[in-house]
């Protein structure tokens, strides 16, 4: 394996997005330039501790509140576990991919990677609405309703990955195989962290 080339900052400004209603606005553009693969988009992502929080605050909010409408509605053990698989879901790619960009020296880019991760999670609704609308016109011309859920699994499935490897190659400043290897390492590590508390509550039960 070929090494890749000296860490280097992406373009942008020096301390990424900042707060209020111009670092919102930020925010937003970025995530639409990294969405279309323009890798200038990264460096308008902040790589500071603030950043990274404020970038997963939304992220864990939502299902935050959802869990505790469900406790109120007598939810129960099932809900807690939800929200715990939840978290998993959210923390475990910051601290597996800070792993990879440890053992590959990469750790001063690793902020601004993680928060433009985060963000950029919000382009997948974005994404698979579109990809309904083309399966809606396909399901209009005859296409089959399995086809057209098979079609949107995978192709959601297909572009979340690719805008990982992307975010990894380009924030991280790794090879193309490098990055396919964080990819799927930090994939297949939140699989079992989001399986291990289902698996436990099944356990659990007489």
């Amino acid at each position: 394996m070929s090494d890749s080339p000296p860490p280097q900052r992406p373009g942008g400004t020096p301390n990424g997005i900042s707060g209020g209603t111009r670092g919102a606005t930020n925010v937003l553009r970025a995530i639409f330039m990294v969405a279309r693969g323009r890798v200038a988009g990264i460096g308008l992502f902040s790589d500071t501790p603030q950043g990274f929080l404020t970038s997963l605050a939304p992220l864990i909010a939502f299902p935050l509140v959802g869990s505790i409408l469900m406790l109120l509605r007598g939810g129960g053990a099932r809900s807690l576990v939800d929200l715990l698989a939840t978290l998993c879901a959210l923390l475990a790619p910051p601290v597996l991919s800070f792993q990879f960009a440890r053992m590959w020296q990469r750790e001063a880019l690793w902020l601004r990677f993680a928060t433009a991760f985060n963000w950029c999670q919000w382009a997948l609704p974005v994404v698979a609405s579109l990809i309904l609308l083309v399966m809606g016109v396909g399901m209009s011309l005859g296409l089959a309703d399995r086809s057209a859920s098979i079609g949107l699994i995978l192709g959601l499935g297909f572009y979340g990955l690719w805008l990982h490897w992307f975010l990894a190659r380009n924030a991280l400043q790794l090879s193309g195989l490098r990055a396919a290897l964080l990819v799927l390492g930090t994939n297949f590590g939140t699989i079992m962290a989001v399986l291990g508390p289902k698996l436990l509550l099944g356990l659990a039960r007489p």
